[in-house]
């Protein structure tokens, strides 16, 4: 009996009720392009920075929306994001008709402020990382009486989240290892939910930055760790602190923590622009670096498939 606080069915669910306001994304086989090399195995590329509005987040914050009742939707909306989390609640709102009210850390970068505007979202920029923005958006919920979304740490964001395992699953369906970045745990936490809950064989790696191994810290100490700092450029991976449902979530479904720097995850996305025109922002090209840089190195025969999770600029140089 699965008693986690984020099913399979629950994912189900949440893939009937989302299908008409995310896009199907597709999985790209890069060969016979050069390197990465894997040797023995098989590299695919989940190209989730064409979702709507430019990352997997539309999925989560599109089923939190639809779960919510008439009033919670009327009072409008409000989150903390690094930026694609905003953008997809934006996203959400807007197609609803409801406010929605964001607030970015100040690392957000000017493109994705530009962006949250277009859509309509009232937009705040606090605080350094985060999780200072978090208390802001925390202060308006209490203050103005709004529904929050949380970007990672909410039962139907993971649920939303996990509906992309569901669509790999059915798009590739011989995959052996997903391989997938880290910021709070909410992508993670929902694809490896639903891909042991179909496949318990499937192996699920995943990646953080050197700058804020947050997840990594936590596991290996086993509770929830909060970080000093955050030293990483990667707005989306920058969490000084998780929340337990998804420390929970992938203690019991990841197989395997790596970390790799900024570097590495630009010279990933400088590759994927170069080799394949697929623009990712550092957080898009997290998974990519694990391979590139021999973090995870596949087996004979593997088939790996890596999450491309967000779009951005960070490869064109």
């Amino acid at each position: 009996m699965n008693d986690h606080p984020v099913t399979l069915s629950m994912i189900q669910d949440a893939a009937a009720r989302i299908q008409d306001r995310v896009r199907q994304t597709p999985i790209l086989d890069p060969a016979p392009m050069r390197g990465p090399v894997l040797d023995a195995g098989r590299l695919l590329l989940k190209l989730e920075c064409l979702q709507v509005t430019g990352s997997f987040k539309a999925r989560g914050a599109a089923n939190k929306l639809l779960t919510l009742d008439e009033d919670a939707r009327a009072r409008g909306l409000v989150t903390a994001s690094g930026g694609n989390h905003g953008l997809a609640v934006a996203y959400a709102a807007a197609s609803a008709g409801v406010p929605a009210a964001i607030f970015v850390p100040e690392s957000t970068p000017a493109a994705k402020l530009q962006k949250l505007r277009q859509w309509g979202a009232e937009v705040t920029v606090t605080g350094k990382v985060w999780d200072e923005a978090q208390e802001a958006a925390l202060d308006a919920q209490r203050t103005r009486n709004l529904t929050y979304v949380h970007p990672f740490a909410d039962p139907e964001v993971i649920a939303g989240q996990g509906t992309l395992a569901l669509e790999v699953l059915a798009q590739m369906p011989i995959v052996d290892t997903l391989v997938v970045a880290i910021g709070g745990g909410g992508l993670i936490a929902g694809v490896a939910a639903a891909a042991k809950a179909i496949r318990p064989g499937i192996k699920i790696i995943g990646v953080e930055p050197t700058g804020a191994p947050t997840l990594y810290e936590s596991l290996k100490a086993g509770e929830l760790v909060t970080l000093d700092r955050i030293t990483t450029a990667s707005g989306s991976l920058a969490p000084r602190r998780s929340m337990p449902i998804n420390l929970e979530l992938i203690a019991a479904h990841v197989d395997r923590m790596v970390l790799v720097s900024d570097e590495e995850m630009r010279q990933a996305a400088e590759w994927l622009w170069f080799e394949t025109g697929v623009a990712a922002e550092l957080a898009g090209a997290a998974s990519l670096a694990a391979l590139m840089t021999g973090r995870h190195l596949p087996a004979a025969g593997e088939t790996v498939v890596a999450i491309i999770c967000g779009a951005g600029t960070d490869g064109l140089g």
